[in-house]
């Protein structure tokens, strides 16, 4: 079983991500489930969602504590929340930020990997919401779920122009992602 933590706060799109990539998965013939962790915070409170995605049915419901992968919406909760416990030590992190990884300085034997997202999402959304963003770069990273799914997904919750917008910007994200791939 694959288990995908995303954290960031409140207003940013975490539990819609979450949707998103269990939605794609099971676009793509697998089994998945998500679901989010928050009390009664507003907008810009930390907020966590969980997803897991498996071959055969998913029977836990609880808490993901040992990420696989974790998507990191909001790179100034690092350090203002334990965003990095429990990651497997040959996990992924994925972060919104416009640093190198190197720059972020992390204490974790996780791969690392960054997406100025916002400001992507800004260009093309007008918002700045990152998870479709985020969603993409995780995708083009990992190939755990197949784009063409997030796309369907995304179109599927929200049709018309917020949808368009959402797909342009998680098709700039693996653009970029590829491109770094090439250049490696």
């Amino acid at each position: 079983m694959i288990e995908i933590r995303i954290h960031g706060r409140g207003g940013q799109g975490n539990v819609a991500a979450a949707e998103l990539l269990s939605i794609a998965a099971f676009k793509d013939g697998k089994f998945a489930q998500a679901f989010p962790s928050f009390g009664a915070e507003r907008i810009g409170a930390p907020v966590q969602a969980f997803v897991r995605i498996d071959d055969k049915r998913i029977r836990t419901r609880e808490e993901v504590r040992t990420p696989d992968y974790l998507i990191v919406q909001d790179h100034h909760l690092i350090g203002a929340v334990p965003v990095l416990d429990g990651i497997k030590p040959d996990g992924l992190v994925v972060i919104n930020a416009e640093e190198t990884p190197e720059d972020l300085n992390l204490k974790t034997t996780a791969r690392v990997e960054t997406i100025p997202a916002t400001e992507i999402a800004l260009e093309i959304i007008g918002r700045p919401i990152p998870n479709a963003i985020m969603i993409g770069a995780f995708c083009s990273i990992t190939g755990l779920v197949s784009l063409g799914a997030v796309q369907e997904a995304i179109m599927e919750k929200f049709p018309g122009r917020v949808g368009e917008n959402n797909v342009a910007a998680l098709e700039r994200a693996v653009e970029i992602m590829e491109k770094r791939k090439q250049d490696a």
